[in-house]
């Protein structure tokens, strides 16, 4: 095995560029260090998150270059943990990319190599073939409905900050799995890591859970604190009254759990698409994340058809028109990115013609079908939120979109009021929402959060992008919810 492995490490170092050999060595310095010296290398156990982008994929590349090399000239080397961020949405491809990767670097069957991932909210080994429950599909479909029935705005909040939170989870789980480690390695860049920090930080002091040791310099504190926040959001999503308010426990004795940056060490500015490199990874160009670098948080190809169908139903305007707003905005955020030209080009290009954009709504419409089980009707029952407020803004939802349904309004007041009504109207009603009755109910007796509870967590969270970044909302943004007359021209 061990002459595999030197083959595995020199066929590496021939892909990787330049800068990123140069670097190797102050990795591995940095990593020698952080253990305490070459004698406790061995002992030294390491995790990173593995989202599917390609800044993964080559962060993950360089690790496992300086632990084979060091491999190569000391007894022992370091053990590395790898969670999989598996959300839902991802792309096939992007799982590809992910398999293909792992399978290049020879992590499968190696002992000091562990692969992990999150299904049905249970840690496991990691397996691209096991696709998610039926129970799983189901929570995270009630999870996006919900958000957006009580959360009607942009259609592109929030995704980021459920992406974030699902991995806190992730995170916190994996850390303490068989014997736990000692430090987490992060290759973001330093501009995201700040962002990530601050919200973190601002979303556990609004809800009472920062604990004594400062997120920034404890991981343990960081992920234990979000997977908390988690909780409470799903509690608040679903209505559910805290009875106990559960306080975070910190092990006083145990050192702080460190972070180890490396995206100063992995990251070549000179070539931030390395063809070469994707290559001997086997990872092929994911067409779904071309606005973005990280597939794990939010599918760049849904929000872009949400935008369209917001345009199109909302705003009473056309899809494309929806779809190019949001494009203009994916542009900019892959330039700040670094993309060469090319790339940009390459992914835009492909929503050019009428055509185009038509494959790419039906294949948005696959990728709600295959990871929630949702149809493009009920994508825009979301985007519409009738049900809320008692059901302020169903019959304008009916006149739009279901017309001949209006006549079994009343009836369908007195089945979210839990009253007797007809079984064909109810069941309508389940179809039309992907919802069950109890939810819909539920939503009836509740008011938009932006309106009633603007600092609430819920409405924290819905005010952050993909990125993170703080949504610019314009003024009409909730003239429709107070009007109740969305998808009618004035």
């Amino acid at each position: 095995m061990q002459y595999i492995y030197q083959q595995v490490l020199q066929r590496l170092l021939e892909h990787l560029s330049q800068a990123q050999r140069a670097s190797l060595q102050l990795l591995i310095q940095r990593l020698i260090v952080a253990a305490g010296g070459i004698e406790r290398i061995a002992g030294f156990k390491l995790m990173a998150a593995h989202d599917g982008s390609q800044t993964s994929s080559h962060a993950l590349a360089c690790l496992r270059a300086a632990q084979l090399s060091i491999a190569a000239r000391s007894p022992g080397t370091f053990q590395l943990r790898i969670a999989v961020v598996r959300q839902p949405g991802m792309s096939t491809t992007a799982l590809r990319n992910i398999e293909q990767s792992f399978s290049a670097l020879f992590l499968h069957d190696d002992p000091r190599i562990e692969l992990l991932m999150l299904n049905d909210q249970q840690l496991r080994t990691f397996d691209s073939r096991h696709s998610a429950s039926a129970s799983q599909q189901q929570a995270e479909r009630n999870e996006l409905l919900l958000f957006g029935h009580l959360l009607a705005g942009l259609p592109r909040a929030g995704f980021g900050s459920h992406g974030y939170l699902r991995l806190a989870e992730l995170c916190r789980q994996a850390l303490g799995w068989r014997g736990g480690i000692d430090a987490l390695i992060s290759a973001q860049p330093l501009s995201e890591r700040r962002r990530y920090l601050a919200w973190s930080r601002r979303a556990l002091r609004e809800e009472d859970l920062l604990s004594i040791r400062p997120i920034h310099s404890c991981a343990a504190s960081l992920c234990a604190g979000m997977s908390e926040l988690r909780q409470r959001y799903l509690e608040q999503l679903f209505g559910q009254t805290r009875t106990v308010t559960s306080a975070l426990a910190d092990d006083y004795c145990a050192p702080a759990m460190r972070f180890i940056t490396i995206d100063d060490l992995v990251h070549d500015p000179d070539v931030p698409h390395d063809e070469r490199l994707n290559r001997f990874l086997g990872c092929r160009f994911d067409e779904q994340y071309f606005a973005g670098d990280r597939s794990g948080t939010a599918n760049p190809l849904l929000l872009a058809h949400l935008s369209g169908l917001h345009a199109q139903f909302i705003e009473d305007s056309e899809y494309r028109e929806g779809v190019d707003a949001y494009l203009r905005r994916a542009r900019l955020q892959m330039q700040s990115h670094g993309l060469p030209r090319a790339v940009q080009n390459r992914s835009l290009g492909r929503w050019q013609s009428s055509e185009q954009v038509q494959q790419r709504r039906a294949q948005a419409n696959d990728v709600a079908s295959q990871a929630y089980g949702l149809s493009e009707a009920q994508l825009v029952c979301k985007l519409f939120a009738p049900f809320v407020s008692r059901g302020l803004r169903l019959e304008v939802f009916l006149r739009r979109c279901h017309p001949g349904m209006l006549v079994a309004l009343p009836y369908m007041h007195k089945a979210l009021q839990q009253l007797p009504a007809p079984e064909p109207v109810v069941q309508w009603m389940l179809d039309i929402s992907g919802l069950s009755l109890p939810l819909l109910q539920m939503l009836y007796q509740r008011e938009p959060q932006a309106c009633a509870r603007p600092r609430s967590l819920l409405a924290q969270i819905q005010r952050r992008g993909a990125d993170l970044r703080q949504l610019r909302l314009p003024a009409t943004a909730w003239a429709w919810l107070k009007a109740g007359q969305p998808g009618t021209r004035k």
